[in-house]
């Protein structure tokens, strides 16, 4: 039986692969900083104290980012896993993605 790969895929890359209690982690925590975020664009409406803003936006950032480090270091250690080890390009690839959320 042949396995139909998504142009999308084909185009993009390799698709996350977490192991299932971190995606589900990764998931929540993000469904809640998007649940958040909302909370924050209300606050900007509703003339909120911009202290009391940038805190809610600093805690929703640094939540994204947390999901974003579990995901790049589930990549590290799936390349490391490899048995040629992590190769110059994917060093390089995963330096790029993680500098990225600094």
């Amino acid at each position: 039986m042949a396995v139909r790969v998504s142009p999308r895929t084909e185009e993009r890359g390799t698709p996350v692969e977490l192991e299932p209690e971190d995606m589900k982690a990764v998931i929540l925590r993000m469904k809640r900083a998007h649940g958040h975020l909302g909370s924050v664009i209300r606050m900007l409406e509703e003339g909120a104290e911009c202290e009391d803003v940038l805190t809610q936006l600093a805690a929703v950032n640094k939540a994204l980012s947390r999901s974003g480090y579990v995901i790049v270091a589930s990549g590290l250690q799936k390349c490391m896993a490899k048995p040629d080890g992590l190769g110059e390009m994917d060093a390089k690839k995963m330096e790029k993605l993680f500098l990225a959320l600094a």
